[in-house]
């Protein structure tokens, strides 16, 4: 290993470790996912099941089991707890980044590290690697695979080509089909736009599709056999319905991911945008002139720009919409800029002054947010006052100080060094001044201590009138079964319940003839606690 390699190994190892790892358990889990993803490994782990994930005890099939079988292996090496359950898309981040680097090394060499640092920095990237949920792992198999497509178009080695069916199974085996249809979707794309349709036909590998059968198939095979209501409820209900119709009540307009996609690729987006525009008007200009397809470092372009656009045109046309689903395009955007910034050393171009500018405004935009978390968390506001003055001045100057950088003679080859300064300073920030606030309102961590606190022995609980989050946070930081009243599920012994304060009548109806106690109040979520006697029980 040279001098160079070890740098540049120290260098993305101390990113991942702070941008992915560093206090992932200083605030619990949050949502409604989070939580719920992490009980069902547990319970998966409890009955040495890596077939049929099960929630409350029950066969719960609306997802593959990949992120299951990574959390099962964290708990068996650290234990249960939310800091397990969030490793397995921090290690997928850091593989995606590895990935990253290796392929620049090996087809783009000369900006390796500054790709390598792009996609690890984007803010998309960033929250994802630090969230117990699938969707980072999904990222990380279509990443990989696609570098794994393009470095067998570019070499002509089949061991790439194996490497992309078998990201594509795994991709599988963490979301569904949408990971080999999105794959599908990008090839045919560039496809068409390179004039290279005899490739599609050439990818269509046997030995590499009965790879990703082999891999795939078995377990759907397998949880069919066990539950065989799983056809329906995870291909009918949870990929078709899901797509086409608001069942899941996540109805957001067509243009929702534009905005998602530039925060998600904050603090890149200008430049992403740049090279992105400029990619198209290159492809435009070669498409009118004579040649007959675009050369091979145009088509490199071109194949990130489809992996880009794919995603969010998809997802778009999908009538249930979260954040989570256009992910895998970041990569894309970071892998797009790398190659536009590789281009631009060879000429030793200085940044033109107004991109410079935007682009020092938004790198540096998210140290106020990050600095004033905490009281937009708890307030849902910017604080008035001096705290706000001192997070608009840090972020002034650090965007002047960017602006200056790039337009000076050190010119864009210290892009990626000036703006790892806000990405590094915005985290620090969450992580030192928003960890109390976050866990305190957003998640139900505290609570469960609470709970814990006022029990003698441990009780059965129910929820009256709480929000999913709250249910599925107690399930797993209580390890139990949460009934809830409304669905009229009331435990007839002596349990725990929690609901808003603003329920109090509710929960008087609902307890009418037992003894109730209120044992406290969770005031950062507006909560009640409470002890609730056994049906029928004597004074």
């Amino acid at each position: 290993m040279t001098a160079r390699t070890r740098t540049d190994v120290l260098l993305l190892a101390g990113f991942c470790a702070f941008l992915f790892f560093y206090g992932i358990g200083q605030f619990g889990l949050i949502g409604a996912d989070e939580p719920r993803y992490a009980q069902v490994a547990r319970e998966m782990l409890d009955r040495h099941d890596w077939v049929t994930p099960t929630l409350g005890g029950h066969a719960w099939l609306e997802k593959p089991p990949l992120y299951y079988w990574q959390a099962m292996l964290a708990y068996s090496i650290f234990g249960v707890s939310d800091v397990a359950a969030r490793v397995p898309a921090a290690l997928d981040a850091t593989l995606l980044v590895v990935a990253v680097y290796l392929f620049f090394r090996k087809f783009r060499r000369g900006v390796e590290v500054d790709a390598a640092l792009i996609t690890a920095s984007c803010a998309g990237i960033i929250g994802f690697a630090r969230a117990a949920s699938m969707d980072m792992a999904l990222t990380s198999a279509f990443g990989i695979g696609m570098l794994a497509w393009w470095a067998w178009r570019e070499s002509g080695k089949r061991i790439y080509l194996s490497g992309f069916y078998l990201c594509a199974a795994l991709g599988m085996l963490d979301k569904g089909p949408v990971a080999p249809v999105l794959a599908a979707l990008v090839i045919v794309l560039w496809a068409g736009a390179a004039k290279e349709w005899r490739l599609v036909r050439r990818t269509l590998w046997l030995p590499g599709i009965l790879l990703f059968f082999a891999i795939a198939l078995p377990w759907y095979v397998a949880v069919q056999m066990a539950s065989p209501q799983f056809f329906r409820e995870f291909i009918l209900e949870h990929n078709l319905a899901r797509f086409s119709s608001n069942l899941y009540h996540h109805p957001e307009p067509f243009w929702y991911y534009l905005p998602v996609t530039v925060l998600a690729l904050v603090p890149w987006v200008v430049f992403v945008c740049a090279a992105f525009v400029e990619s198209v008007r290159t492809w435009w200009n070669e498409r009118k002139a004579t040649r007959p397809e675009p050369d091979l470092e145009l088509q490199f372009r071109i194949l990130v720009c489809c992996w880009l656009v794919v995603p969010v045109l998809f997802f778009s046309i999908s009538q249930s919409k979260l954040p989570g689903y256009i992910l895998p395009s970041v990569p894309a955007g970071a892998l797009l800029l790398a190659d536009y910034l590789r281009s631009r050393f060879d000429l030793n171009e200085v940044s033109p002054k107004p991109l410079a500018i935007l682009h020092a405004l938004v790198a540096s935009a998210p140290i106020v947010p990050a600095v004033l978390v905490g009281f937009i968390v708890t307030q849902h506001r910017l604080p008035a006052g001096r705290p706000t003055l001192f997070a608009l001045v840090m972020s002034l100057i650090v965007s002047i100080a960017i602006a200056l950088t790039l337009v000076s003679r050190m010119r864009l080859k210290m892009l990626r060094f000036v703006t790892l300064i806000p990405v590094v300073l915005s985290v620090a920030a969450v992580l030192k001044m928003g960890m109390t606030a976050i866990d305190q309102k957003l998640s139900t961590r505290p609570l469960a201590v609470e709970l814990a606190g006022v029990e003698t022995h441990k009780l059965p609980i129910a929820v009256c009138g709480a929000s999913r989050e709250v249910e599925y946070g107690l399930v797993f930081y209580r390890n139990q079964v949460v009934a809830r009243y409304e669905t009229g599920n009331v435990p007839t012994g002596e349990h725990l319940l929690v609901a808003p304060t603003t329920w109090i009548d509710n929960v008087a109806k609902a307890t009418a003839g037992r003894h109730v106690s209120l044992l406290g109040h969770y005031a950062p979520q507006g909560l009640d606690y409470y002890w609730v006697s056994a049906l029928n029980s004597k004074p």
